[in-house]
């Protein structure tokens, strides 16, 4: 029989320290979700799961923050993906009320592909190198560079 309260390898959490990464780390991982998925909601449920999945793994992750953004970002495109598919209203209907010039700007980000709307959002939000963004993504630098001369072209209308 399974007992589901009893763990075969108890993970040791340094509670001061991630509770520290918590703090500082909460309301920017929520922007970036919500910068991905488009919904408040779905941004925070994204970086909630996140969160538990580093605390289960603390001893074992090397990096938290790194760790932290990469499961924020692939949660967020696997929510997009999963609320495009289910999706059967407008475009408009999710929309945050933002002043006009950034809900004109999120209106055009959020009308990209997901894959370029990630590499612009993780270029121009988190400030990632291209290196950094590819392994986020788990892909190569070219094609990084490619989805983002693609996107910042399909933003200036010629693409």
């Amino acid at each position: 029989m399974f007992d589901v309260d009893r763990q075969e390898h108890p993970v040791t959490v340094d509670e001061a320290s991630f509770d520290a990464l918590f703090r500082r780390r909460w309301a920017p991982m929520v922007r970036l979700a919500y910068l991905l998925t488009g919904t408040n909601a779905v941004a925070e449920e994204v970086v909630q799961d996140a969160f538990i999945a580093l605390r289960d793994r603390w001893a074992r992750v090397e990096h938290p923050h790194a760790y932290l953004r990469a499961a924020v970002v692939n949660r967020a495109r696997t929510a997009a993906f999963r609320e495009a598919r289910e999706r059967t209203s407008t475009l408009g209907e999710h929309t945050a009320v933002l002043p006009p010039e950034v809900d004109e700007t999120w209106e055009r980000i959020r009308q990209l592909p997901e894959r370029q709307r990630a590499v612009v959002v993780l270029r121009f939000y988190e400030d990632l190198s291209e290196r950094q963004i590819a392994e986020v993504l788990g892909c190569r630098v070219g094609t990084v560079k490619s989805r983002l001369h693609r996107a910042l072209s399909s933003l200036r209308g010629s693409g």
